[in-house]
């Protein structure tokens, strides 16, 4: 066989293999439209001892947050796998797809929109106040030069940081829970829902002493560089929105809990 013979034969293999290589993308791309992490499933990154809002029981993941976004999911024709973390690393584990999506009623900031990208708005929340019982802690003026825990990342503790508060910061919400049962702290700012229910299930040691209404909704976490999942995600809100579920959970979760009237889900109430 001839040089010449030789190197055309060794080109066309290259074409061909190109051309091959192409196609195989293209095929990946029709079966994982999303790039999920598990093409058909979403990783979603939670937390296990936030109620009600995101909760293990009996070893299934689940609270309004969690049922909203398996509803979500499905609409989208996907199945979820929850995984639990801590909220202080959630965003940077949706930035760098450990997980494809943040579920932990996460308020939508302008600095974290800087790590990650957020679906439409699905909920409201309150700023909870939780002191000792007994305590003469009444309002959120009360704070200043009392230790106050917070849980680490949350907006809670950007709060008590804008407020020159020196929050203690814990990594989850049971740390919290504990500092203030122990008497190591004289005040938790909490999710307002969250501190309900712990002050419900204490005994009587911690007591929801005041709530405000927080000054942004909450949203799911997406990786930057998933508009596709983020579209698909944004679609399916307005789809559980429109067919009840959304009002279905809130009652079930947040039973008696007014909306506010300018409070809009979805992209109804886009930002």
């Amino acid at each position: 066989m001839s040089k010449r013979i030789v190197l055309a034969l060794t080109a066309l293999l290259a074409v061909s293999a190109c051309g091959s290589n192409g196609s195989g993308d293209s095929a990946g791309a029709a079966a994982n439209p999303y790039k999920l992490l598990q093409p058909g499933t979403v990783r979603a990154g939670t937390l296990t001892d936030a109620p009600p809002n995101v909760f293990l029981k009996d070893g299934k993941f689940t609270g309004f947050d969690n049922d909203l976004f398996s509803a979500v999911a499905a609409k989208a024709g996907l199945k979820v796998e929850f995984v639990g973390t801590d909220f202080s690393a959630l965003l940077s584990q949706v930035a760098t797809h450990k997980f494809d999506v943040g579920s932990s009623s996460i308020t939508i900031t302008e600095a974290r929109k800087k790590t990650v990208a957020f679906t439409n708005g699905y909920d409201f929340g309150y700023f909870g106040l939780d002191v000792p019982s007994g305590s003469a802690i009444k309002s959120f003026d009360e704070l200043k030069g009392k230790r106050v825990v917070v849980v680490q990342g949350t907006v809670q503790d950007d709060y008590a940081t804008q407020q020159a508060l020196d929050p203690v910061r814990v990594p989850d919400y049971n740390g919290a829970v504990n500092q203030l049962k122990a008497g190591t702290a004289d005040a938790w700012i909490s999710p307002a829902e969250i501190g309900e229910t712990s002050a419900k299930e204490s005994g009587g040691k911690i007591a929801l002493a005041a709530k405000r209404l927080s000054p942004a909704p909450t949203a799911f976490a997406v990786a930057q560089d998933k508009p596709e999942l983020l579209a698909a995600l944004n679609k399916a809100l307005d789809e559980v929105i429109a067919d009840g579920t959304w009002k279905k959970l809130q009652d079930q979760y947040y039973p008696g809990r007014p909306i506010p009237a300018d409070f809009k889900p979805g992209s109804a109430g886009a930002r």
